[in-house]
C-alpha cells in the first residue's frame, strides 16, 4: 500500500469521525448536557431523575424532549383585568381554606389549570401535557400543580398537607400571573392580596 493511499484512507476516516461527532452534537442540541439541564429545570431535573430510578440517560432524554414539544411556546398576556379577576379569585378560595380545605385546594389546582390554558399551555383537560409545558417554563414552580392534584384527590391528606400544597400552588398562581417567565426564571410578582398567607390559612380551631 502506497503512502498517499494510506494518507488518504486515514484522512476518509477522521472525516467520518468529525461528520458523525458534529451529527451527535445536532441531534442532541444546544443546552443538552448534565449541568445545562440542571441550569434549566432546577429542581424538575431532580424531580425527574427520581422517576426515572436514577437513569441520567432516560432523565435527560425526557427533558429533552419536553424542550422540544414545548419550548417554543410563547406565553399570552394577561389583561390588567383578567388578572384581577384571577386574583380575585385565588384571595376566596384561600379564605375558604379556613372552612373547607380540600375544597380550597382543588379549587386552586382548577385555577391554575385554567390561568394555564389562558396563558397559551395546552388546555386544562390535557394534565400530563399541561404539566409538562410548565415544567420547562416553570421548572422551580410547576410541582405546585402536583401537590395541589395530589392533595385534592386524596382522601388521607391532613390539613397541614393541605395548607401545604395550597402554598405551593400560590408560588405557581403567582408565577403563571406574572407578566413574562422566560426559561423558569420569574419576576417577584405582586401580592395577590394583602393579607398573609398563613392567616388566611388558619383552620378553625387550629389555635395557630
Amino acid at each position: 500500500m502506497s503512502t498517499l493511499t494510506t494518507v488518504l484512507i486515514i484522512a476518509a476516516v477522521v472525516a467520518v469521525l468529525l461528520a458523525a461527532g458534529v451529527l451527535l452534537r445536532a441531534r442532541s442540541g444546544p443546552g443538552s448536557g448534565t449541568r445545562s439541564l440542571k441550569r434549566r429545570f432546577g429542581p424538575e431535573y431532580d424531580r425527574t431523575l427520581e422517576r426515572h430510578g436514577g437513569d441520567t440517560e432516560a432523565a435527560h432524554h425526557d427533558l429533552r424532549e419536553r424542550v422540544e414539544r414545548h419550548g417554543h411556546i410563547r406565553l399570552l398576556p394577561l389583561e390588567p383585568a383578567v388578572r384581577e379577576q384571577y386574583v380575585a379569585q385565588w384571595t376566596t378560595l384561600q379564605e375558604r381554606f379556613v372552612d373547607a380545605p380540600r375544597q380550597a385546594v382543588a379549587d386552586a389546582e382548577r385555577l391554575l389549570a385554567r390561568i394555564a390554558a389562558t396563558r397559551g399551555f395546552p388546555a386544562a383537560d390535557r394534565y400530563d401535557e399541561q404539566l409538562a409545558a410548565l415544567s420547562v417554563h416553570h421548572p422551580h414552580h410547576v410541582d405546585g400543580l402536583r401537590r395541589a392534584r395530589g392533595a385534592a384527590h386524596s382522601s388521607s391528606a391532613s390539613t397541614d398537607q393541605l395548607r401545604q400544597a395550597l402554598l405551593q400552588a400560590r408560588g405557581l398562581f403567582e408565577a403563571l400571573t406574572t407578566a413574562a417567565p422566560a426559561h423558569g426564571v420569574t419576576a417577584r410578582p405582586r401580592k395577590a392580596s394583602g393579607h398573609g398567607r398563613g392567616q388566611l390559612l388558619k383552620p378553625k380551631g387550629s389555635g395557630a
